[in-house]
């Protein structure tokens, strides 16, 4: 036993399946991440309200949660290459329906449904359970953070890119091109192709049924808080990813401090989650999480009540990128420990569906209330509320696997 277990823990780590998911979450979160800078131009040419563009981000994370366990049972049914592949067709032409701006249904067909739906078939739940199947345990948690990186380094990346295209070719060309290049996602599924049969852990699996999975993570306390605490995640990142370019031009500060911001926040998101990856191998996940969520209602504290200047702003959105999504290494992996890699891909995507609630919820109510009040005051400190109520949700989470009859009679 302990020979296999020395050859278990130095296995390399499986680095083209790495690389080519790191690159997929590159193209699939950096153009959503860069949406908050298409609302004023395109609000300017078209004469629509901050409630139309922030409905169709609203359905945009409602459907990205709502596609999540679908397409994450079909990857681990089907294989997650076929999946991907989906997830660029679907991606590309969200974005070309939102080019069109004639009326709100395309923005929200286009960049709501279509553009969540390709989210969701390759978001992180579908990219990291192919991760999880081809790694050991022990080296699980920091191929999350790798990946989870990469998914920050595009929002780092597309942050400026979105910029520049709208500055030189307008909002509707920015979106055709942004629409081209997310066909480089199908090109690059190949290496992901795998289903829940195949890597490296494939013959330990405990075998169980779709039905039988659900029902068994849903009787599960544990898995029910995470996923509950998981809401505030997507409420807060949301909100500020749709709503703060515009917020800073609210408050007085130059356009160019919001891709500076939105930039740093993808920067320090990168430091952030690979170092998620690395602590949430070695110390307790939910008190971890706890931590990080206590730490953005800080944050976000901190900004509100102190001057808000083009410094402060540069350095809260340092402060948020670092707990950005540091969530999603120790989350994925405590699903992970708890039920096993078999149907991660649909565990994964229900966690996910949470996230995305709250994502619509944060996005729409920012809309909706700064069209009521003027102001997006009250979305904040709801965010701060709500920060606190996730730190006490994690605490009592169990970091074991379930307990089931064959084990125990083992």
């Amino acid at each position: 036993m302990a020979t296999l277990s020395s050859a278990s823990t130095s296995r390399p780590m499986p680095w083209l399946i790495i690389l080519a998911g790191s690159l997929i979450a590159v193209m699939t979160f950096g153009p959503r991440s860069a949406m908050g800078f298409f609302q004023l131009p395109m609000l300017a040419d078209t004469g629509w309200d901050r409630s139309t563009f922030g409905l169709a981000m609203a359905l945009q994370n409602l459907f990205w949660g709502l596609g999540q366990p679908f397409f994450g049972a079909l990857a681990d049914k089907y294989g997650t290459g076929r999946v991907l592949v989906l997830s660029g067709v679907l991606y590309a032409l969200g974005l070309l329906c939102m080019s069109f701006g004639t009326s709100p249904f395309w923005l929200h067909f286009g960049g709501g449904v279509l553009v969540g739906l390709g989210i969701a078939a390759g978001s992180f739940s579908v990219i990291l359970s192919a991760f999880a199947r081809h790694v050991t345990p022990e080296q699980r948690s920091m191929a999350f953070g790798i990946g989870t990186a990469a998914g920050s380094a595009g929002m780092f990346i597309f942050a400026p890119i979105s910029q520049g295209l709208i500055s030189n070719y307008g909002w509707s060309d920015s979106l055709v091109f942004l629409s081209v290049m997310m066909l480089l996602v199908p090109l690059l599924a190949w290496p992901l192709r795998g289903d829940s049969s195949s890597g490296s852990q494939s013959q330990a699996q405990f075998q169980q049924t779709v039905g039988a999975a659900l029902k068994e993570a849903l009787g599960h306390k544990s898995y029910l808080l995470l996923t509950t605490g998981f809401f505030v995640c997507g409420f807060q990142v949301a909100f500020i990813t749709a709503h703060f370019p515009a917020y800073l031009g609210d408050i007085g500060i130059e356009p160019r401090y919001a891709v500076i911001a939105m930039a740093l926040i993808g920067f320090f998101n990168i430091g952030g989650s690979l170092a998620a990856g690395f602590i949430g191998q070695r110390y307790s996940k939910p008190h971890f999480l706890a931590y990080i969520y206590i730490g953005r209602s800080i944050a976000v504290t901190a900004f509100l009540l102190l001057p808000q200047t083009p410094v402060s702003v540069v350095i809260f959105a340092a402060v948020m990128g670092i707990l950005w999504l540091s969530t999603v290494p120790p989350t994925n992996g405590l699903v992970a420990i708890m039920f096993g890699t078999r149907h991660l891909g649909m565990l994964g995507g229900v966690v996910f569906l949470s996230h995305q609630v709250g994502s619509f919820l944060g996005v729409w109510l920012g809309g909706f209330l700064y069209d009521k009040l003027g102001s997006y005051d009250l979305v904040w400190w709801l965010g701060v509320a709500m920060g606190i109520f996730a730190a006490i949700v994690h605490w009592p989470i169990e970091e074991r696997p379930v307990m089931r009859p064959a084990a125990a009679a083992a």
